[in-house]
């Protein structure tokens, strides 16, 4: 593998809920350590790579529910832990994180991209200028080993 193809970067995937769900399909049970809590998991598209964990977690712990950390990847599902009550505004939440950090993902990606292409830049010009400097290391031991002849 040569150094141009290792700078290609892999495009981070966004994931978003699955929509439309089959709410029978979705697990709602009661939480073992909150009496008035339930744990929902709520399904994803896909599971997320490390990237989008990443900044899914940046995301929501510094959103303005930061302080009810009762939000968790788990594979290709959110489980969030609320109450009956509180469930409404927390779906909407979730669904804001997700979309934040998808938006993250679009910036992470375009980053990426624009690193890649500054990277390819820059070997592509240190390999010309290693080909320049080769070139004239041969020409000169050619002189120095034949002579040379002067051209008009």
């Amino acid at each position: 593998m040569s150094i141009l193809e290792m700078t290609v970067r892999e495009t981070v995937s966004k994931v978003k809920l699955l929509e439309p769900v089959d709410v029978d399909k979705i697990t709602v049970k009661r939480d073992h350590y909150f009496s008035n809590a339930y744990v929902t998991d709520l399904p994803l598209e896909a599971t997320p790579d490390h990237v989008w964990q990443d900044i899914f977690e940046k995301q929501w712990k510094t959103s303005r529910h930061m302080w009810d950390r009762k939000l968790f990847l788990v594979g290709d599902r959110l489980r969030l832990i609320t109450t009956a009550h509180d469930f409404e505004d927390k779906l909407d939440w979730v669904k804001q994180v997700v979309g934040e950090t998808n938006n993250a993902v679009d910036q992470y990606n375009e980053e990426a991209e624009r690193t890649a292409a500054e990277t390819e830049e820059k070997i592509k010009w240190e390999q010309a200028a290693r080909t320049r400097t080769d070139l004239e290391t041969i020409k000169d031991t050619l002189r120095k080993n034949f002579g040379s002849k002067v051209t008009q």
